[in-house]
């Protein structure tokens, strides 16, 4: 039986295995669900700030089908203060406790810096989700190491405060390559294993709106890496730009960027809205595996 073709190559990509977990890719694309746990998030303006409720709302996004839960507690929205490493541990680490120990969720931590990995991890997290790509802290790839844990290794432009006054210019998918590529190695040479990476795209983080759609359009190339694809276009910019829509008005805009970049390469796709992406998610899919006409 002859599948319908998806735009660009589809490289297969290594099973994730963190200790007894595994997560084979090929057939399917996973949900990641959002759970900030910061006062100041660009989609939610901190609705579930707190342990309480943000652990409640990480139970909830597990039962409607996420099977990742992605916690952070330091907004990386662009033009976003820093926080100390202090209040971030105070956020993030008892939320980490509560959905390890209620959840059979795979616990993803984001963060940059690698104390916050440390502790997360020995309070169940399974992944460290490093917008900087295990460039902003010198021992995080010595703790995702040491530890045999996942890793998402993000393409961005600067820090928060500043990545959209350094937008790439040229060929924004071959930078994307080129950068993550280089990442990749690094972590080999940390003695990080292939299985254990995930790449991602970095959409909406130092970036215009066409290169973002871009970068959607030709998620297969950066697939051809070796690595699972995860892309997290959830209520971005990107789809305001096109809309005219606040953050809280983005839902199908959402999904249409979901549908689209599973089609053409994402593994894991990272959302808010998880009981509606569901559907979309095993639409796109049934979509791609119908057999072609003759």
């Amino acid at each position: 039986m002859t599948l319908l073709a998806l735009p660009g190559p589809r490289a297969r990509v290594p099973t994730l295995e963190v200790g007894t977990r595994a997560l084979p890719f090929g057939n399917r694309a996973y949900i990641m669900g959002v759970v900030n746990v910061t006062p100041d998030s660009f989609s939610d303006g901190g609705e579930f700030f707190g342990p309480r409720a943000a652990i409640a709302h990480g139970q909830e996004l597990a039962r409607s089908g996420a099977t990742l839960l992605d916690v952070g507690g330091e907004s990386t929205r662009p033009g976003a203060a820093p926080v100390s490493l202090h209040e971030e541990l105070q956020r993030v680490i008892p939320v980490v406790e509560g959905l390890a120990q209620t959840t059979e969720a795979w616990i993803s931590v984001d963060t940059t810096k690698a104390e916050v990995a440390r502790q997360a991890i020995n309070a169940g997290a399974h992944i460290i989700n490093d917008i900087s790509a295990m460039r902003f802290d010198a021992d995080m790839a010595r703790v995702v190491a040491d530890h045999q844990v996942g890793v998402v290794l993000m393409h961005t432009a600067g820090r928060p405060a500043n990545m959209q006054d350094q937008i790439p210019e040229g060929d924004i998918v071959e930078e994307v390559i080129s950068h993550l590529s280089q990442r990749v190695e690094s972590a080999l040479a940390a003695g990080i294993a292939r299985h254990r990476i995930i790449l991602d795209p970095g959409i909406g983080f130092g970036k215009s709106v066409d290169q973002n759609f871009r970068l959607i359009a030709e998620l297969g190339r950066l697939r051809t890496l070796g690595c699972p694809v995860l892309l997290g276009t959830s209520r971005k910019s990107l789809i305001g730009a096109v809309t005219g829509r606040p953050p809280s008005q983005r839902l199908m805009g959402t999904a249409a960027t979901v549908a689209c970049g599973i089609m053409c390469g994402a593994d894991i796709v990272r959302v808010h809205d998880v009981s509606e992406m569901v559907d979309v998610v095993q639409v796109t899919q049934a979509l791609c595996q119908m057999p072609a006409g003759d």
